[in-house]
């Protein structure tokens, strides 16, 4: 059970940015004056106009959903060791875990959005 809010609240904390993200990408496929172009760069601004946004939804959030990914998968592995053993299986833990494999997946994408976001700071 545990698991399941853990996996639902890094989904949650992940949105705001994934959202950012797949505007950026969409904004991109063609002219800003026709959609979807034009929504995603609406969506786009309403975040660059707002400099909490940048703090709190880029950063913050992602970081949150990496730490707190990463704490449960540790606690996870340290204490079940029939997760330990279904991770080496990776279609077995798969079809068996789904909250787990969640778990998995927003934290590695919160930590490519990390990188992304903190590159880009980087270089401005």
């Amino acid at each position: 059970m545990r698991t399941r809010i853990v996996a639902a609240l890094d989904l949650a904390l992940l949105l705001p940015a994934a959202l950012f993200m797949a505007a950026l990408a969409i904004r991109s496929l063609g002219p800003v004056k026709l959609e979807p172009a034009h929504s995603a760069q609406a969506l786009v601004m309403w975040y660059a106009r707002r400099m909490w946004t940048l703090w709190v939804l880029l950063l913050a959030l992602p970081f949150t959903a990496l730490l707190t990914g990463c704490a449960t998968l540790l606690d996870r592995w340290k204490r079940d060791p029939e997760f330990r053993a279904s991770a080496s299986r990776v279609l077995a833990s798969v079809r068996s875990d789904i909250p787990s494999l969640l778990i998995v997946a927003t934290t590695m994408a919160a930590g490519v959005i990390l990188t992304i976001v903190v590159l880009h700071m980087a270089a401005n």
